[in-house]
């Protein structure tokens, strides 16, 4: 590289890191103004907000620490299961939808209380998705913990009556089986497509004669009691059909990212990069691989003694550090553990902590984005807050400023650390330079709350993405919103590896 080209090369990674500086980090007029006043207990307020800020610092080597460690994880988890913190669980998905897929094909998304079944009409490359519908039923409490038979022809009658309401226009290829793409957002242990072993219940389901079973069998078997005639063609999780929802959209996705109340990331995988992989040879020469990355752990991330609070109360101490860090369920509450701080040790608040504030979890992750993003010149917004959920009142002006400047720290470390997530996927992959002047295309299909709606967090991400990979780099990249992969992606993955696929 001659000299004047390293020149403005550096000069434009400085214009790209200063452009993500400005993304992710307001101006902090809480530490600069006002807080030289006499009042002792603001200027350790002071102190501590600007040592918060430093030990959730994220560098841009800092990081590239992260990223090179989560590529080793990763590694790791493909060599041998249990060999990482990251399980890299093969999900024997190995045929993405590519768009010319046609037909009718129904999707049941069990994960919660609720449970959805769609149904969705492809129409191939010219006419795309034609038609989609979908009905959501309330899973009675009784059924909860009760048999895996009841809870199953429960789940199979509704099914059933979801397809008897097909129109004349949704009609099967005759002398077809209806086909449906099933995702089920618990532990289990998958051991095709098409089958997997339930590990636990979690979400308040205890239903005792379901472990150890297969899933798919359970339904299966349900749905012949009540007389639907209809295969499981694919088992999968939400970040799968995350995946498969955006490669149905647009070939170059190569991975999938959940940012919602939990986190996750999915991703092409080439077959003969799996050393623990001992079945045949998928004709596509490839595996998606469901890293489970929440569970990421490392000495690089820059954890906090709020952080160690957060985990010594959690339901799962020691487990989902990374998760801890980035996802909707907990950025909120790290605001909420550093407030006690301040009302205790500081009394903020004044003589008496606030009750509320004890409360775990209270100050959720929405709250805190509608804190964070108040442009008001008096902060209307974050004393509105403050009052409704945690019934403090007649904050001042500054106080609302530490509650804002807390909602920046928090969310910055956040999204600047889900971006080293990402980088060290397209990392491994290889997609981090550019080989011998080429330019691939890469695309990540983006899902979830955290990253739909809280904006100052997803512009710090993709300003830190692009960051970390640079300008040439960044400009291949793309992350696009790619909604209802637990719905229309199952339904998808149910079309790509139906049975039928061979004689069209």
């Amino acid at each position: 590289m001659g000299k004047k080209a390293a020149i403005v090369a550096c000069a434009t990674v400085a214009v790209a890191a200063a452009a993500a500086a400005a993304w992710c980090r307001r101006s902090r007029g809480v530490v600069e103004e006002g807080w030289s006043e006499s009042d002792g207990k603001w200027e350790r307020a002071a102190e501590m907000v600007k040592e918060l800020e430093e030990k959730c610092g994220t560098p841009v080597w800092k990081l590239r620490q992260v990223a090179d460690a989560m590529v080793a994880e990763m590694n790791a988890g493909l060599a041998s299961d249990g060999g990482s913190k990251l399980k890299m669980l093969i999900s024997y998905v190995d045929s993405l939808p590519t768009g010319e897929e046609k037909g009718l094909y129904y999707a049941l998304d069990l994960g919660g209380t609720n449970f959805r079944v769609l149904r969705v009409h492809l129409g191939g490359k010219e006419k795309g998705i034609i038609k989609r519908e979908f009905e959501e039923v309330s899973i009675p409490p009784h059924l909860m913990t009760g048999s895996s038979n009841e809870l199953f022809d429960f789940i199979a009658m509704a099914l059933a009556k979801f397809v008897a309401t097909e129109g004349e226009d949704s009609h099967l290829f005759p002398g077809r089986q209806r086909e449906l793409g099933f995702t089920f957002s618990f532990p289990v242990r998958q051991s095709s497509i098409a089958s997997g072993t339930l590990i636990k219940w979690t979400k308040g389901f205890s239903i005792e004669d379901a472990v150890g079973e297969d899933v798919v069998s359970e339904l299966s078997k349900a749905m012949e009691r009540v007389g639907l005639d209809m295969r499981v063609a694919a088992l999968v999780n939400d970040t799968i059909g995350t995946l498969a929802g955006g490669r149905y959209n647009d070939p170059d996705v190569i991975a999938a990212v959940i940012l919602g109340t939990g986190t996750n990331a999915a991703y092409v995988e080439q077959i003969h990069a799996i050393p623990k992989w001992h079945g045949p040879l998928p004709k596509s020469g490839e595996m998606v691989i469901n890293t489970e990355w929440g569970n990421f752990q490392s000495s690089h991330l820059p954890l906090t003694e709020y952080d160690q609070t957060l985990d010594d109360e959690s339901l799962n101490p020691g487990e989902q550090t990374y998760e801890k860090l980035i996802s909707g369920m907990y950025l909120g509450e790290i605001v909420r553990i550093v407030l006690l701080r301040m009302a205790e040790e500081l009394l903020i608040f004044g003589d008496i902590v606030p009750s509320k504030l004890k409360i775990p979890f209270i100050l959720r992750t929405p709250d805190m984005s509608a804190m964070h993003h108040d442009t008001s010149s008096d902060l209307t917004v974050v004393g509105k807050r403050l009052g409704d959920i945690l019934e403090i009142s007649d904050t001042s002006l500054r106080m609302r400023k530490v509650v804002v400047d807390l909602c920046d720290i928090v969310a910055t470390r956040g999204a600047r650390l889900a971006a080293a997530g990402i980088f060290g996927i397209l990392k491994k992959l290889g997609r981090d330079t550019l080989r011998d002047g080429e330019k691939q295309r890469s695309v990540i299909a983006l899902d979830g709350g955290l990253f739909e709606h809280y904006t100052k967090f997803r512009n710090c991400m993709e300003a830190t993405l692009r960051e970390l990979l640079g300008p040439e780099v960044a400009e291949n990249m793309v992350i696009v919103l790619s909604n209802d992969g637990s719905g229309i992606g199952a339904s998808l993955l149910a079309a790509s590896h139906s049975q039928y696929l061979e004689t069209e």
